[in-house]
């Protein structure tokens, strides 16, 4: 396999959590989207969306490549499905699915690199503001993400049950880029707990990323 990654991307973060539970390894390549290495002509005849990450499977004839971090994941996950990344029962899968996509559809897309670039250069918004603006929609999503938690009453180590799930694989890089921006997260003790939790583990620790090659 061969992914195209950068190591603030939050999606692409989602995809190395995911790899290293399965035990994968493949080959990095890197695109520095601040630099815009995604908008150039060859990585855009890879992948027309010119997002990152972006995996190939070599080990498929002809070679079959995916955009879209979740589509990957689950790709991963029925191709290696030892450990699983979704529960045994199709409401727990449901469940893992809704938070996933409560974060990665509603939180992240307001939140990405070219959203933050766009206030930057095109509307001139200061860094106070685009700061404000950041943990603005992150507090929003956490506190619906916070209340389904509790209201779930159950005292499972991760998000649903007492394994990693999609669900914690999209929770724990949004926790960190929350941090980065030094958004204020005590309002969610319960999101915080299962960070730490999964923070843990050497899957999810090995994947952030101050630990990537392309850290800077």
């Amino acid at each position: 396999m061969i992914v195209y990654d950068y190591f603030r991307s939050s999606a692409s973060y989602r995809l190395r959590i995911a790899l290293n539970l399965k035990g994968l390894t493949p080959e990095r390549r890197y695109v520095h989207l601040v630099k815009g290495e995604q908008r150039g002509a060859e990585y855009k005849a890879l992948n027309p969306q010119g997002f990152v990450p972006f995996l190939i499977d070599a080990a498929v004839t002809p070679h079959f490549s995916l955009s879209q971090s979740l589509a990957m994941i689950e790709y991963l996950d029925e191709k290696y499905p030892d450990p699983p990344l979704l529960p045994a029962s199709a409401e727990d899968r449901a469940v893992v699915r809704q938070i996933a996509q409560l974060i990665a559809c509603d939180i992240h897309p307001l939140n990405n690199t070219r959203i933050l670039s766009y206030l930057k250069n095109e509307l001139q918004v200061d860094e106070a503001g685009r700061t404000k603006w950041y943990c603005r929609w992150i507090d929003e999503g956490f506190t619906a993400l916070e209340t389904m938690l509790v209201r779930r009453a159950t005292a499972s180590t991760f998000c649903v049950g007492e394994a990693p799930t999609i669900a914690d694989i999209c929770l724990v890089p949004q926790v960190t880029n929350a941090n980065r921006f030094a958004c204020s997260l005590d309002a969610f003790p319960t999101i915080m707990d299962i960070y730490h939790r999964a923070m843990a583990l050497p899957a999810f620790d090995l994947a952030q990323p101050s630990k990537q090659g392309d850290a800077e």
